[in-house]
């Protein structure tokens, strides 16, 4: 039992440290691998290592040894950075954002390799090094699709001058690319509208019910500190153009309006599609952050559906798996850390209690009918409700709070755990 009750126990981090962007999120053999962006000593973005956590049912996660670490006098040695896991012809292969001397500005792509374990990794020199042209100030987060028999890569890419835009590079051979030139820019009618960011972040660009989807994440500077903005998706058409691609989007969507989710990394599993994010701390100050010696964590595995235009999250149906015992709470009254709300009902409203105010963390109105999921594991909060884009919030109990329910007399509650 961790000491923190903020702490999420059920989401498979790490005891301590920092953590952000899911990476490398793979299938081999039959067990889950998801990657995440680590820092094992201390909760701040520094010396970014990638940490490691396999599964074979979606609920209990095994801690693996730390997967890349930084290397003195090599490509990554103040990061190693987001990327992907591609099985290449039996071979784990990794294609990760190399942070050197001069930092994210000057960054490349680093291949590393695996046996079918996919825990001992050597890494090997830049492949795609930073250069003026045709890349910007900032370039990185390669992500390896496959298109019509071929392999590609795409990476985000933009400029203080609010020049985001995606880069594209064939790579059938993966430790040789071939740059291809901008796959999207906000000079595209549909995407100028999320085109308002200095840096368009780790796309993913996969095939979901005979459409393409580019998933974005916005990053903008200000005032000396880097801003996430609300991810989005773009829905549409990739072609062949001669001897590139050419993307035609047909429509936005949001993926997650709640104030603590960027970041996300989709895995194509056959016709699934799953989905984790990062959930950064928001409102946590940093005192607490340091004392507490965690921060960040990943969002349950969610699985993506194509609505018409409108991509839609919910929880991977494997999270069932982690239902306890259902209890009805007295007076609304939820004094556990991990639990589910789940049903149809009008609305239901959660609250935080404690030695403040109470806080109002979720307030759902709905009709008789609306479906809700709410998962509440320590202080993350992910919400779905039928119809809307899902929300993760965070909200932070300390030793004596209890959580409490209003409403929701529809509603279903259990506890979560996995004794």
């Amino acid at each position: 039992m961790h000491p923190d009750p903020s702490f999420p126990t059920l989401h498979g981090r790490p005891d301590h440290g920092w953590v952000n962007d899911p990476n490398g999120l793979a299938v081999i053999d039959g067990r889950y691998h998801v990657f995440f962006q680590y820092n094992p000593d201390r909760p701040v973005h520094e010396r970014i290592q990638w940490g490691h956590a396999s599964s074979d049912d979606l609920l209990r996660w095994r801690r693996e040894p730390i997967a890349l670490a930084p290397r003195a006098g090599k490509p990554d040695e103040r990061g190693c950075w987001s990327g992907c896991l591609v099985d290449d012809a039996g071979t784990p292969t990794v294609l990760y954002t190399a942070v050197n001397a001069s930092g994210p500005g000057d960054a490349g792509v680093v291949l590393a390799t695996s046996d079918r374990a996919a825990v001992a990794w050597s890494p090997g020199e830049t492949i795609i090094p930073h250069t003026d042209e045709p890349h910007d100030i900032q370039v990185r987060d390669p992500y390896v699709f496959v298109f019509d028999g071929r392999r590609y890569a795409v990476q985000g890419g933009g400029a203080v001058a609010k020049t985001p835009r995606i880069l594209l590079y064939a790579c059938d051979d993966l430790p040789d690319w071939t740059f291809l030139g901008n796959l999207l820019t906000p000079d595209d009618a549909v995407a100028a509208a999320f085109g308002d960011a200095d840096v368009w972040e780790c796309p993913n660009l996969f095939e979901m019910d005979g459409r393409w989807v580019l998933v974005i994440s916005p990053l903008t500077f200000r005032d000396g500190s880097a801003q996430h903005g609300e991810v989005f998706a773009l829905i549409g058409q990739l072609d062949q153009d001669r001897d590139s691609l050419s993307f035609r989007p047909e429509a936005t969507s949001r993926l997650d309006v709640g104030v603590s989710f960027y970041a996300p990394q989709v895995l194509v599993e056959g016709e699934r599609r799953l989905l984790w994010g990062w959930t950064r701390d928001e409102g946590r100050p940093a005192a607490q952050i340091a004392e507490a010696g965690w921060t960040g964590a990943l969002t349950f595995p969610r699985e993506l559906r194509l609505e018409g235009d409108a991509l839609r999250t919910a929880p991977a149906r494997e999270l069932e798996g982690l239902r306890r015992e259902r209890f009805d709470p007295v007076d609304g009254v939820i004094d556990i850390g991990s639990f589910e709300i789940e049903g149809t009902d009008a609305g239901v409203r959660l609250t935080l209690e404690g030695e403040q105010e109470p806080q109002t963390v979720v307030d759902v109105v709905g009709s008789s009918s609306t479906d809700i999921r709410i998962l509440v594991d320590g202080s993350v909060v992910e919400v779905f409700v039928d119809g809307e884009v899902a929300r993760t919030l965070r909200a932070y109990p300390a030793t004596g709070s209890r959580w409490r329910i209003h409403g929701g007399a529809g509603l279903r509650v259990w506890r979560l755990g996995l004794d």
